[in-house]
């Protein structure tokens, strides 16, 4: 290997070593994912190390991944990596600006989260399990994720001295602490499971989850047994994490209208990101108007002979 794509990759693998402090393992996965590609570009466009990475180069990039047939949405996570990256380098002094900010980003498709019926959700959360200790801790994840609309890293991430009571001290995306409150059916159900969370994990764990060994569980175990969950208690769609991070953020919308407010819980930077549910709540309006309103309903067969 060249001296030339050693300086390259040495950069590139700082980077992710200090992501990795701070975020999740997926994330951290996906960027390396994104800036291998990044390398690979450098090296073939003959950059020596990473001070020639400007805009015009970015700008190439970024337009042979679509022309490849990159997704818009993977698209726009692999120029929030270079960006990130970018930022690394100028806080190390290899380059005087971040050059993704001269780029454009890519339009996305307007996908609205889909949450789960709130009487679907209230049913499979009501739906008697076998009382084993996995049982428990896999109810007290439920509910929680449900209660205080926690990302999958963050609930991950949990350790036994963020539970306080009536709510639960999170770090965020971002490195951004926020405290969330705790409902009473998930504070009853995180109860039960401190109850007989020492009869499973080991000696000095501090995380609040664990799994069969002892030790703290990972994001994909988490994800396996919701989708497992769904199918045992006859919920008849799929159900991942975020889903229920989703319905948590309608379903309260839904009841309270304060978008500031679920903003905040939700941790979100920008209230733009927030607004998304307030077009699913109209969705959900304008579908019941158009159902119910005497004037909205299309005219049928019958209406034809009035």
């Amino acid at each position: 290997m060249s001296s030339a794509a050693d300086r390259l990759e040495t950069r590139r693998d700082a980077f992710l070593a200090e992501l990795a402090r701070r975020a999740s393992p997926a994330t951290v996965d996906a960027y390396r994912r994104d800036l291998t590609a990044l390398t690979r570009f450098a090296q073939d466009a003959g950059l020596t190390d990473w001070t020639a990475l400007d805009a015009a180069r970015l700008r190439r990039f970024l337009g042979g991944e679509r022309t490849r047939g990159l997704a818009p949405r993977s698209l726009a996570r692999r120029r929030a990596a270079v960006s990130s990256f970018a930022e690394y380098l100028v806080e190390c002094g290899i380059l005087a600006h971040n050059p993704v900010r001269l780029s454009r980003a890519p339009r996305l498709p307007g996908h609205l989260p889909h949450p789960v019926d709130v009487d679907q959700l209230a049913r499979f959360l009501d739906t008697p399990h076998d009382g084993s200790p996995l049982a428990i801790r896999d109810q007290a994840i439920c509910e929680l994720l449900y209660s205080s609309g926690l990302r999958l890293a963050e609930l991950a991430a949990l350790d036994l001295a963020q539970l306080d009571g009536s709510r639960v001290r999170v770090i965020g995306k971002g490195s951004k602490p926020r405290q969330v409150p705790v409902g009473r059916r998930a504070r009853e159900a995180l109860d039960a499971w401190l109850a007989i969370r020492p009869s499973i994990a080991v000696a000095g764990e501090t995380a609040l989850f664990v799994g069969r060994r002892g030790t703290r569980l990972g994001h994909r175990a988490i994800q396996q047994r919701l989708s497992r969950l769904a199918i045992e208690r006859g919920l008849p769609e799929h159900l991942h994490p975020h889903r229920l991070r989703h319905s948590f953020a309608s379903h309260l919308l839904e009841s309270s209208q304060d978008l500031r407010a679920v903003q905040e819980l939700l941790g979100h930077a920008q209230l733009s990101t927030t607004q998304v549910y307030t077009r699913l709540d109209w969705q959900h309006l304008a579908g019941a108007y158009d159902a119910a309103h005497p004037r909205a309903r299309r005219r049928g067969p019958d209406d034809a002979n009035e």
